[in-house]
């Protein structure tokens, strides 16, 4: 039971991370049906601005990752500008081609910018561990999950409050119809791009408390877990996109727990076929019937 209760708090921390991540891929696709494959790039983007502005800048954790944030809306509002505004209207797979372009593209310039090692993350907060009834629980893992649910809840309220969310939710539903009324369709992808890769940016400054390490290339396997995630949910889902974060995170320390480390990626591929047999629209999706 101690140990099962262990994996939860483990599972529940890493998860909140990768639910962070699933909300950008979400709120994008149920935009402009895109799967933006850059995204888990922007997550790298916003560890490595956490990791230079704590080292050199001696920020603390809160300024680091509200900068981090703020940095990585920007540059998401920038890429969907130059990449894919221009092919709003053209096929599908084009702009998926080119998500998957500038994924390689960021990647492969920090690489050569900032090379390919791997650096240590800067614990700007001191671990101190807590004991439980058996379960060992860490204030970063405390902190990480409080900041994760509370940026979520954040998030939620600008979706159901604001002007700008009761738009985002028009244009996701009919973007003629919205455009017809007045809303400005492109002013709306943009804030949905940022507050994604503000999302983003966050999670990448937990994962580098979290594993204490980053790299140029450490966001293509979180992004490819936290594209499941939303499927898992119900993609364009964004209590969906939650959810599905939290179940990769319990999956992946639930596999690792049994000693099958090496099998976790798999276990997380495996839970999405079986989520598409038996669920092809995910928890929380819902099916839509297309006219032909």
């Amino acid at each position: 039971m101690t140990t099962l209760f262990q994996q939860l708090i483990n599972g529940l921390s890493l998860g909140s991370i990768y639910a962070l991540l699933a909300l950008g891929y979400t709120m994008v696709y149920g935009i402009i049906k895109l799967i933006n494959f850059a995204h888990g790039d922007i997550y790298m983007l916003g560890a490595f601005w956490g990791y230079y502005t704590i080292n050199y800048w001696h920020f603390n954790f809160i300024f680091a990752l509200l900068s981090a944030m703020v940095v990585c809306a920007a540059s998401g509002v920038i890429i969907e500008y130059f990449a894919y505004r221009p092919l709003r209207h053209a096929p599908r797979i084009t702009a998926l081609i080119t998500a998957i372009g500038v994924s390689y593209f960021l990647e492969n310039g920090m690489s050569y910018l900032y090379g390919a090692d791997t650096r240590d993350f800067p614990q700007v907060i001191k671990q101190v561990n807590y004991s439980l009834w058996g379960v060992r629980v860490s204030n970063i893992q405390i902190l990480i999950l409080a900041t994760a649910c509370l940026l979520m809840i954040l998030l939620q309220l600008i979706i159901k409050k604001t002007k700008m969310g009761r738009a985002m939710r028009a244009v996701s539903v009919d973007p003629d119809a919205a455009e017809l009324v007045g809303i400005n369709i492109n002013q709306t992808i943009s804030f949905t791009f940022a507050l994604g890769s503000s999302m983003a940016g966050a999670a990448g400054v937990l994962i580098g408390l979290y594993y204490n390490s980053i790299d140029p290339l450490m966001g293509m396997t979180p992004g490819i877990k936290a594209f499941v995630a939303a499927v898992v949910g119900g993609i364009g889902s964004v209590p969906g996109a939650s959810l599905g974060g939290f179940l990769i995170g319990l999956l992946e320390t639930a596999v690792q727990s049994v000693g099958l480390s090496a099998y976790k990626d798999a276990a997380v591929y495996l839970v999405l076929i079986i989520i598409l047999l038996v669920l092809p629209s995910g928890i929380f999706g819902k099916n839509v019937k297309e006219k032909v």
